[in-house]
């Protein structure tokens, strides 16, 4: 991991950026929850964002993407995205706070509830397929709320530090989560052949995976959601927790489960969708991912 001396022990560095982030969230944490996640979103999209280079991954992303967005729009984006983040981040250590107001809220709606319902009544796996789009957690958090069985794969930070404490914050919302990697893997896979349901992402570059197409351009994208549903028998149901215009509150949107076909034509939907929900909130995909990479040469013969 990013840091980590020889004994594993994580560096200086990952541990003062992981001391500052927790005493930035204990400082916000005695603010009420209503100032608290717009302060929060501020901090990120007005200080840590700039420091880290978001705004410069933002604006590439979105000339790729949308070129068509008029300059003062772009502008307002650099700023609106990382604002989301931060504010997801302070709703996710928020703990209880958050999660009440999700659990008191009757906020999932959908063409895909009925399909989840059914599952949860016959005790049928269901593969969850999520995006870093509004708040995954609120999404989480929502389901759980009616007593299904959410569980998630999540890939741990490069900080060791970080991990610390980000892990219990996300259990904290949901459990079960496995991390990436072979004994997670293995967890994950007997839960969900145990009638588990699984939240998977779909939305970032993976090196390995197929050439699909999202907002036009290609760009390489996992098959797992599909592959896992398909062989378990399982419902691929998209969803995505939608930031409302107050900032606090969220829809929680339960998409028509993806017909069964093959994995590429399965996932090319989930791209699809996802890419209509972007247009429609544009500041509330996190455009800060490198989704879009030149293609990889190909391997000459020896």
């Amino acid at each position: 991991m990013s840091g980590a001396g020889d004994d594993d022990r994580p560096g200086l560095v990952d541990r003062a950026a992981s001391a500052l982030f927790q005493g930035l969230m204990a400082g916000a944490r005695l603010i009420p929850y209503e100032r608290r996640i717009p302060m929060v979103g501020w901090v990120f999209s007005r200080l840590l964002a700039p420091l880290a280079g978001w705004p410069a991954r933002i604006r590439a992303n979105l000339a790729l993407a949308r070129p068509d967005l008029a300059p003062a729009e772009v502008a307002r984006l650099c700023r609106a995205v990382p604002d989301n983040a931060g504010r997801a981040m302070a709703e996710i250590y928020s703990g209880a706070e958050f999660t009440s107001r999700i659990r008191a809220a009757d906020i999932l709606e959908g063409a895909g509830v009925p399909t989840l319902e059914a599952a949860a009544a016959d005790g049928r796996p269901v593969i969850i397929a999520c995006a870093h789009f509004g708040n995954y957690d609120a999404m989480r958090a929502a389901l759980s709320a009616r007593g299904w069985p959410v569980g998630a794969l999540y890939r741990p930070m490069n900080n060791a530090a970080f991990n610390r404490h980000y892990i219990p914050a996300m259990e904290a919302i949901a459990q079960p989560i496995f991390p990436r990697g072979r004994q997670g893997v293995g967890q994950m896979l007997r839960y969900l052949r145990g009638g588990g349901w699984l939240c998977l992402g779909f939305d970032q570059y993976i090196r390995d995976g197929a050439t699909l197409r999202f907002f036009g351009l290609p760009t390489e994208t996992v098959l797992t959601p599909a592959e896992l549903a398909l062989r378990h028998d399982a419902p691929l149901v998209p969803v995505h927790a939608v930031r409302q215009p107050d900032g606090l509150s969220f829809r929680v949107h339960a998409l028509a489960p993806i017909p069964p076909s093959d994995a590429e034509t399965m996932m090319q939907s989930l791209n699809d969708g996802l890419e209509a929900l972007t247009r429609a909130h544009m500041d509330q995909w996190f455009w800060v991912h490198r989704r879009w990479k030149p293609p990889r040469k190909k391997a000459g013969p020896a």
